[in-house]
């Protein structure tokens, strides 16, 4: 499958999450996000500028475009692992880490909140705290940075040659 087959088929699919979506499906549609994505960022720099304040682009298209693919980019992922023999939901892993890297870290902060509200010396509890937050974030970066590299294996993978239980093998 080529560059334009597999943009038009994965918006085809936009919807799709059963199925399976053959390696270069998969990846040159994801090359496809990348390249617009890249065009528009320098699209969105050019007709809006750069904010004088951060020095960064203004970007209006780009996130606008990254949303609209984002259903068929995750489509595309779910049916490339079943073509691997995976299920879909391990795509979710990282954004599963992501949430529960949230709840730590607010419940962290509204737990030590509580204790130095009822702590004698409250400067003696910003140290363990901050030793905490940093050594959990420092696990999460690691834990993501693993989670990055088996997703990429995964969807790199070569497909089943037979049929699976998410479908005949795509041609």
């Amino acid at each position: 499958m080529g560059f334009i087959e597999a943009t038009k088929t994965c918006l085809a699919k936009y919807f799709v999450f059963s199925g399976r979506a053959a390696r270069s499906e998969y990846w040159w549609f994801a090359l496809f996000v990348f390249v617009v994505s890249v065009v528009f960022a320098v699209i969105d720099t050019s007709l809006f500028g750069v904010n004088p304040d951060t020095g960064e682009g203004v970007q209006v298209l780009t996130p606008i475009f990254q949303l609209a693919v984002a259903i068929p980019m995750l489509a595309a992922g779910w049916r490339r692992l079943h073509d691997t023999g995976r299920p879909g939901w391990y795509l979710l892993l990282p954004a599963a880490l992501s949430i529960v890297t949230m709840i730590m870290l607010f419940s962290g902060v509204a737990v030590f909140s509580v204790l130095e509200q009822g702590a004698d010396d409250p400067e003696a509890l910003r140290g363990p705290a901050a030793l905490l937050g940093v050594t959990g974030l420092m696990v999460v970066a690691v834990l993501q940075l693993i989670l990055l590299l088996l997703m990429i294996w995964w969807l790199s993978r070569p497909s089943q040659e037979v049929t699976n239980e998410y479908g005949p093998p795509v041609v």
